[in-house]
């Protein structure tokens, strides 16, 4: 099994749930703390040991580029006034790996996007990344979903965590036969299921890691939920003849498409650093006192 060296990351969307801040920003570009999303997500693969990464984009996405280009007035400005630290990141964004871009061009789904990367990948193994989806700095649930690939040479790995049944129409939901720890075999899977017809509560959340065979199992799929073709069903036409296995994990996700998920990665991802937690941490105990919240 080929060593996993390529990321796609699907970067089209309009990000309506936060207009008006997106109708000139995009949404990957939303700044948790001081970073724009896409930049955790791209952080992510390269710890996994990722080293070349296509971001799929459309219309009004060139701020995604740009932020992980070079910037010379930027960089003489920085320099000029002693701003070494700052200067070294800015600097950095330029090297974490190679990254290219090519438009999704029509928006007709997320399997339709990760198809538009076929040219890319090539015949190699390869991982999908959403940008909505950023995990705590500290995860390595990519880099054991990478592993669960090679060991056992299944066509998908899928990274599932537990939602209320109540939350489970908003993702993919599987049926499943546990084979080890923290790994299911899937045995059917349903997009954005009703909780009636929820095979379980084990949701599929932003983390895939696919061989090339998606790409024919994605044009045999006809537009499902919403009209559009959905990755989730491509997936489903992999299972007949080829093995897909879910990874589970509990802890270190956010779902910065929901705002009250945004406002939360802010707070804990704040409160965990460094040189903002103390300080963050002191103002937000006496913020909450003050407001009677405990």
């Amino acid at each position: 099994m080929t060593h996993v060296r390529k990321a796609v990351i699907p970067a089209a969307g309009l990000g309506t749930r936060f207009l008006p801040a997106t109708k000139a920003l995009p949404k990957e570009m939303l700044p948790v703390v001081d970073k724009p999303a896409i930049q955790y997500v791209v952080e992510e693969a390269v710890r996994s040991g990722i080293d070349d990464i296509l971001i799929i984009t459309g219309r009004g996405k060139k701020a995604i580029e740009d932020h992980f280009d070079r910037s010379v007035e930027l960089e003489v400005d920085l320099h000029a006034k002693g701003k070494d630290l700052l200067l070294a990141e800015v600097v950095d964004l330029a090297n974490l790996a190679d990254i290219h871009y090519v438009r999704q061009g029509e928006a007709l789904g997320l399997g339709h996007a990760v198809a538009v990367a076929r040219k890319h990948v090539g015949d190699e193994p390869f991982a999908v990344l959403l940008g909505d989806d950023i995990m705590d700095e500290h995860s390595t649930v990519l880099a054991e979903m990478i592993e669960a690939h090679r060991s056992t040479g299944a066509a998908a790995v899928i990274a599932c965590k537990h939602f209320p049944l109540e939350e489970i129409g908003a993702y993919g939901s599987i049926a499943y036969e546990e084979v080890g720890p923290r790994l299911l075999k899937v045995l059917s899977i349903v997009e954005k299921p009703t909780p009636e017809r929820a095979p379980s509560t084990w949701g599929v959340m932003g983390r895939y890691v696919f061989t090339p065979a998606i790409f024919e199992a994605i044009d045999r799929t006809k537009p499902g939920a919403g009209g559009e073709i959905q990755l989730t069903d491509a997936i489903g036409a992999l299972l007949p003849d080829l093995e897909v296995y879910g990874y589970t994990f509990d802890e270190g996700r956010y779902d910065i498409g929901s705002k009250l998920d945004y406002l939360r990665a802010t707070v804990e991802l704040a409160l965990a650093r460094e040189d903002l937690g103390p300080d963050f941490r002191r103002w937000l105990g006496t913020y909450v006192r003050e407001q009677g919240i405990v």
